[in-house]
């Protein structure tokens, strides 16, 4: 017989072999190559839920970092109101400040310079006054060298002195 075609009791040989094998690999083999399969699926399962988990998470994350920009970005633009407003603030009152420390500068030089002019005013009519009394003293020993004008001058200021009503006597 050829190389196709066994012979019978080969075949039963071979077929009593198989199963032999068959059964010793169902009986400790098909376990644990089922057992390794399974754990296999398990952690693939674990890795799948874990890489679902980590999306998630990162998915809150992104929201959160969203959520705090927006926040922050809130913050800032409050903060720069706020210190425009302050900034404001506080022009407004250093000009308030300069305007009030102008006027009362001003007031004061006004003051000064109303108390100065009155002082000049009356040093000028104290010397104007001091110069008219001299020239009238100059001019009356001039006009009063003799005793004729004298005496004419003397009736002359009495009779101005009666038109007046203030004459302390009357002649007779």
């Amino acid at each position: 017989m050829g190389l196709l075609q066994p012979e019978p009791g080969l075949l039963i040989w071979m077929t009593l072999a198989f199963l032999v094998v068959f059964i010793l690999v169902a009986r400790f083999g098909f376990p644990v190559i089922l057992k390794a399969i399974d754990e296999r699926k398990e952690y693939i399962d674990s890795s799948l839920d874990a890489a679902h988990k980590a999306r998630q998470k990162l998915d809150n994350l992104q929201s959160e970092m969203d959520a705090i920009r927006t926040d922050a970005e809130r913050q800032k633009a409050e903060i720069l109101r706020s210190a425009a407003e302050t900034r404001e603030k506080i022009l407004s009152e250093a000009r308030s400040r300069a305007e009030q420390e102008g006027e009362r500068i001003i007031a004061t030089a006004k003051a000064n310079a109303e108390t100065e002019r009155e002082a000049i005013l009356r040093d000028a009519r104290h010397q104007v006054a001091l110069l008219s009394i001299a020239i009238s003293e100059k001019l009356l020993r001039g006009k009063l060298d003799n005793e004729q004008s004298q005496t004419s001058l003397a009736e002359k200021l009495l009779e101005e002195m009666d038109g007046k009503g203030t004459s302390p006597r009357k002649e007779a």
